[in-house]
């Protein structure tokens, strides 16, 4: 499997610059698209998943032009959007039937295999006469994971998956994401450094549009080690102070005082310690030097 995106730009009429020139190359992994919220990552996974066009690029897929060949890539794509609507009154069995009637396999018997395999591999079969609206939030994105299966896709996109679910329900989701990642390729969009850490061997990072970084999680963690300092302060005053003067990539209380994480080649000053560096760090330093870049343009 390989998706390849090229030059993808996308403004909406509002002026907002959703997508500025965006290049990724994905393979067969977990792929994770870590960024804020407003970064342009449903927009990108909008346009894979057929459902939007942008200004200009190109996204091919095993050879198939996603954006003409929208009926071909969809026989091979499984999506599970921010916002997946769904009949509340209908239990899962029957809604994940009448979806696999509109993915194309028509066969009762064949369909109801299926089904009842993607209900027990989402762990599922107990609940499959619910009515999906008495659905928990981790157990509705588990349907949307067990639908997004239909068709044996080779490429499925989750886009925000684990926003608003309790610890439990996200250990369950992720480890049930992690299982299909061995066999299909999965792209992961979120904004959350913890899912993109403990799943993807690759992710790339885009803010305001733009990528900031492609790579390897654990090549990206390397290029840090020995340059996050850490600091503890007492009062906002001191933590002003702090991000006036040295190059401040991220802040954190605990037990009501500032945790201050600093990106330098050597200690930024007294009372600082070098620590490992963490996702987190690589992610809110290459948000950092694309905001003093921003600056520095205007």
């Amino acid at each position: 499997m390989s998706l390849t995106i090229s030059g993808l730009s996308k403004t909406y009429p509002n002026g907002v610059q959703a997508l500025k020139n965006i290049s990724l190359s994905i393979g067969n992994n977990m792929f994770g698209l870590l960024g804020p919220n407003g970064a342009g990552k449903s927009t990108l996974m909008r346009m894979i998943a057929t459902l939007q066009e942008p200004d200009s690029g190109t996204i091919t897929l095993d050879g198939l032009d996603v954006l003409t060949q929208k009926n071909e890539v969809r026989q091979t794509l499984g999506y599970l959007p921010q916002e997946f609507g769904v009949y509340p009154k209908m239990s899962a069995l029957d809604m994940l039937s009448h979806l696999a009637v509109m993915k194309g396999i028509t066969n009762a018997g064949e369909r109801k295999a299926v089904v009842d395999a993607l209900l027990n591999q989402t762990n599922l079969w107990d609940f499959r006469k619910k009515a999906l609206s008495t659905y928990s939030g981790g157990m509705k994105q588990r349907f949307g994971i067990a639908q997004a299966l239909l068709g044996k896709p080779r490429l499925i996109i989750v886009d925000e998956p684990t926003a608003g679910l309790d610890p439990a329900e996200r250990n369950r989701f992720l480890n049930l994401l992690s299982s299909i990642g061995r066999d299909v390729t999965v792209i992961l969009s979120t904004h959350i450094v913890e899912d993109v850490r403990e799943l993807c061997p690759r992710m790339a990072i885009i803010a305001g549009g733009k990528l900031l970084l492609e790579g390897s999680p654990s090549e990206s963690l390397h290029a840090l080690e020995g340059k996050i300092w850490s600091k503890v302060v007492a009062t906002d005053d001191e933590l002003k102070e702090m991000e006036s003067s040295a190059n401040v990539i991220s802040s954190h209380l605990v037990a009501g005082l500032h945790e201050v994480r600093v990106f330098a080649d050597s200690s930024p000053g007294e009372g600082f310690r070098v620590v490992e560096s963490g996702l987190e760090d690589v992610y809110f330093l290459n948000l950092s030097q694309d905001a003093q870049r921003s600056i520095a343009i205007n």
